[in-house]
């Protein structure tokens, strides 16, 4: 069986019973950055081995974890925060697991994108996730003009050292949508602010901004606005 065990996106406190039961009770954990999960795993006294899996050994770590789960061994997938598969490494192993006839079993828990969203006060009917905008402004600008015209909440990663030129592209493209950013979500200097875009810009210029942060914009074009 592969598991897909969601951590934490701060708070430890936050790992579901379920999530502790099968880390401990399976043969291998592959984690993103193992060195970030024995945090983890040390708090919780889990001592199951643990292997690397990141974006630049997926597929060909991929194809070992295949062969231990061919041979009938149980192996977790977790990231360094959340869901994995969500804007993180997993998506080549379920399919993979998938095509081979592994089952695949979800230990749900959280994600930031859903968490900052049930805090945004902005409409969560319907809303698209993006993940990261690109790292060059000009194709972030080309990216934020094909959401002119939408109705549906968008939700974005951004990193700290981004943001500002984030929040300037979305002021100039998006004409100054209405944004929550959230930050630091879980955690001791939690932050979730809300406004016009050209405030937030206001506000993290004169505050340097800190942590990974989620970004949620409203066009005004949703009719639960």
């Amino acid at each position: 069986m592969l598991y897909i065990v969601s951590t934490p996106i701060g708070n430890l406190k936050d790992m579901t019973f379920r999530a502790v039961e099968t880390l401990k009770t399976v043969s291998l954990i592959a984690a993103e950055d193992t060195r970030h999960t024995k945090i983890l795993l040390d708090h919780y006294g889990i001592t199951t081995t643990t292997t690397s899996y990141y974006d630049q050994n997926e597929r060909v770590k991929s194809q070992h974890i295949l062969s231990l789960l061919k041979d009938g061994k149980d192996v977790a997938l977790v990231s360094d925060a959340g869901t994995p598969g969500i804007s993180d490494p997993g998506f080549v192993l379920v399919r993979l697991a998938q095509e081979n006839g592994i089952p695949v079993c979800v230990v749900p828990g959280a994600c930031a994108a859903v968490a900052a969203l049930s805090a945004s006060g902005l409409p969560s009917h319907a809303f698209i996730f993006e993940g990261f905008l690109p790292v060059k402004s000009a194709a972030r600008r080309k990216k934020l003009e094909t959401f002119k015209e939408e109705s549906r909440t968008l939700i974005f990663y951004e990193s700290p050292y981004r943001i500002l030129k984030t929040l300037e592209d979305i002021v100039d493209v998006l004409e100054n949508p209405t944004i929550v950013c959230a930050r630091e979500i879980t955690k001791k200097f939690e932050e979730i602010k809300k406004g016009p875009a050209q405030d937030l810009l206001k506000h993290f210029t004169a505050h340097p901004p800190k942590g990974e942060f989620v970004l949620l914009l409203s066009t005004g074009r949703s009719s639960n606005a």
